[in-house]
């Protein structure tokens, strides 16, 4: 990571020098619409090569928090203002998510003193030309560390199931993070119940909706985990909030533009943020790391501190 880097500051560097040199360069015997052209050539190379330079060695190495609110109707009194943090997309590749940025997602989610921790799913990278397979066994005893009254409870992603799911799930409970596969919790909250309902990942694993929907009771708080925000029409009113992750928000969006790719077969319908449908609510976090390329552009990788308020 640090040669990537200093190569690119050596090219960038290069690139302007030489286009200060362009343009003093004495105008001479050539047309001056040759010389400007030459030198608006040079600026564009130069401009995309530090959107290059941020693009893959910037922006995927930040860290932010993310601040989000939402008001749910018939939520508990005794729950509002209830913080979650909501991690996802962790994509533990040895290069923007080695072991000094999972210490520092520990930290700044630990800093935010949350009541309850969730992770979404994706932990796993592959082994690539910026990437490497980073075990459970590596990953899981940092993200041990992660603190918060009622615990941290996780479901798995695409990634983890294509690597090994059950391996995936028992390092992880071995190392106090609870995993929900089609499966719910009844957790003590505030002293009311508040029941987490974790669906297996809809690309990888039979999700058994109905089934594990019917396991919580008509008319209690309930918060369901998800990888994929796909299945959000799929779930009944009665299940007033579905967190989820797995778009990484698009990974790339531009200015005017917007997303260029989507993991989601409704496009940017459910890619980013809070949405309100059907009468209850979605809110899909960017996540931290990367897949198939190391880039990231407008989607800066983000803790969520969720606040829910009735």
């Amino acid at each position: 990571m640090t040669v990537a880097f200093v190569i690119a500051v050596a090219v960038l560097v290069g690139l302007l020098l030489f286009l200060i040199r362009e343009v003093r360069r004495p105008v001479g015997g050539n047309p001056a619409w040759r010389r400007r052209l030459r030198i608006t050539l040079d600026a564009i190379i130069l401009v995309l090569a530090l959107l290059a330079f941020w693009a893959f060695l910037i922006e995927p190495n930040r860290l932010i928090v993310r601040r989000q609110t939402i008001q749910i109707a018939n939520w508990p009194k005794e729950l509002n203002g209830f913080k979650i943090a909501v991690l996802s997309d962790i994509h533990a590749d040895g290069w923007s998510v080695n072991h000094k940025k999972l210490q520092s997602i520990v930290e700044r989610t630990n800093q935010l003193q949350p009541e309850l921790i969730v992770i979404l799913g994706d932990y796993m990278s592959d082994d690539g030309l910026t990437t490497r397979l980073v075990l459970p066994e590596e990953f899981a005893p940092v993200l041990k560390n992660l603190q918060a009254p009622l615990g941290v409870y996780s479901v798995l992603g695409n990634h983890d199931c294509w690597w090994d799911c059950a391996r995936v799930s028992r390092v992880l409970e071995q190392n106090g993070i609870n995993v929900l596969e089609n499966e719910v919790v009844q957790v003590n909250a505030r002293g009311t119940s508040l029941w987490l309902v974790g669906l297996a990942d809809m690309w990888t694993q039979p999700q058994k909706i109905e089934e594990t929907i019917g396991m919580v009771p008509q008319d209690v708080p309930s918060i369901v985990l998800s990888h994929n925000p796909d299945v959000f029409p799929q779930l009944p009113q009665r299940m007033p909030l579905v967190l989820a992750g797995h778009t990484h928000g698009g990974q790339v969006r531009f200015p005017l533009i917007g997303t260029v790719v989507h993991s989601s077969k409704f496009g940017d319908r459910y890619t980013r943020g809070h949405v309100f449908e059907n009468n209850h609510h979605l809110f899909v976090t960017t996540g931290i790391g990367t897949s198939i390329m190391p880039v990231r552009f407008g989607v800066t990788p983000e803790i969520v501190l969720l606040t829910l308020q009735s």
